[in-house]
């Protein structure tokens, strides 16, 4: 790889392909950290014949030898990580040794699942589209000084008075909104559980990973979701409770930003986004349903279907400015093999101005009109081409229109779901 840290994110609404980006990138590094996020993420990996999706452990995990870590910026459902524990043990995938969590990440509760259901439902209008997993109320508790970190498991005294202050605060308004109550005791009790089984993997990864740097060991970050889903950058208030940026690498992987030597960024060759929330290039009925059943557009943690879109170089360029994006990796190209004309988004026009940027405006998005410019399509399948060369010549004229459209290099083009789809650019 030839550099040190490379922190990988995803430039659109999340699912952009970056489990097979990760996995490809896996080759060249030591560590893996998952630096954000819940189990409300899902990468999916398909090797040979074998799929694989991941919540929350790092898709290093699927190569011999890599260390995976689960940074303290993620908030950890420990039921769901057990689960995925077992299940790549079903599949001979081994965490023992190899799967590291941070002893600062903070714990998802039964009572943050119940409080995002309930929140969800009581909304008038603009209804997030929360896959009600509990990130959002275990990210809230964290910023309000009252959540619960992984460590603080191993001190049973003190987890169990941090616990009880948290469900007596939040059953009345659990009851007040027609829910039933939580038991401390119970929950107590089934998290040292939890405890027991998960003692082997937790530690400070900070200082993990921090020695590793100053061996000379190479680390790759991972985020979840996108650029546009970012609590701070993302298309506000439909976005997700983390930093899905390159900057949470540091504030929820524990690394200074002056370690970081590389920022890769993943976009499609079109665009999806995941629940609700403002979408300007999004397709009509026809198409979305053709792009949707080619590309398989159902999400890998919740099944729910995903929205398409034509490609949107404002998003992307904005999202290369706010990471530092240094290269990108395009992927699914051959989904767009059987369309006769492909549309590229160039600007925006809102109230008689055109805009190449996205202001803060709370209705720009919901009420702008894009600014396409048409391309033809290549009509060609490319899901069997193992190099740049092989591309049909629209299809390299589209990259290179987008490269040229965002203001950065692509590195990587894939045309499928497997590793060998994958192939250098140019």
């Amino acid at each position: 790889m030839g550099r040190q840290v490379t922190v990988l994110v995803g430039a659109q609404w999340g699912d952009e392909g970056k489990g097979k980006v990760i996995d490809i990138l896996t080759r060249d590094v030591q560590y893996v950290v998952r630096y954000q996020g819940g189990n409300n993420a899902g990468h999916t990996v398909v090797i040979g014949e074998n799929k694989y999706v991941l919540h929350l452990i790092p898709s290093g995990i699927l190569h011999e030898g890599k260390i995976c870590v689960i940074g303290h910026g993620v908030v950890v459902d420990p039921k769901a990580l057990i689960n995925e524990i077992e299940i790549l043990k079903q599949q001979g995938i081994q965490t023992a040794g190899r799967l590291k969590i941070s002893d600062k990440a903070h714990i998802i509760f039964p009572y943050h699942k119940r409080i995002d259901e309930l929140r969800e439902s009581k909304r008038k209008k603009g209804k997030i589209g929360t896959t009600k997993k509990g990130i959002g109320p275990c990210y809230g508790d964290k910023v309000s000084r009252i959540g619960i970190r992984m460590g603080e498991l191993y001190d049973p005294d003190f987890f169990r008075t941090r616990l009880e202050d948290n469900i007596e605060e939040k059953n009345p308004m659990l009851k007040e909104g027609g829910f039933e109550e939580f038991d401390a005791k119970s929950i107590y009790r089934e998290y040292l559980e939890y405890a027991d089984l998960l003692k082997e993997y937790i530690c400070d990864t900070t200082k993990l990973l921090n020695e590793a740097l100053e061996r000379g060991d190479s680390i790759l970050f991972e985020g979840a979701q996108g650029t546009y889903l970012d609590v701070d950058y993302g298309t506000y208030p439909y976005v997700t409770s983390s930093n899905s940026t390159a900057g949470g690498a540091c504030t929820g992987g524990g690394v200074g930003p002056s370690r970081i030597d590389r920022v890769v960024g993943v976009v499609k060759a079109y665009t999806t986004r995941v629940g609700e929330g403002p979408f300007p290039t999004e397709f009509g009925e026809d198409l979305m349903d053709r792009i949707r059943e080619k590309g398989g557009e159902f999400g890998a943690t919740t099944g729910r279907a995903r929205r398409c879109g034509w490609f949107d170089s404002v998003l992307v360029r904005q999202s290369v400015a706010i990471n530092g994006i240094d290269q990108v990796a395009i992927t699914k190209i051959d989904v767009l093999d059987e369309l006769e004309s492909i549309k590229i988004c160039t600007g925006y026009r809102y109230k008689g101005k055109i805009y190449n940027n996205i202001p803060g405006d709370p209705n720009f998005l919901e009420e702008c009109e894009p600014v396409y410019e048409e391309h033809p399509g290549w009509k060609e399948d490319t899901s069997e081409k193992t190099s740049y060369a092989d591309l049909p010549e629209n299809a390299r004229k589209y990259l290179a229109r987008i490269e040229e459209l965002i203001g950065t290099d692509i590195m990587l083009v894939s045309v499928g779901k497997s590793r060998k789809q994958t192939f250098s650019y140019k």
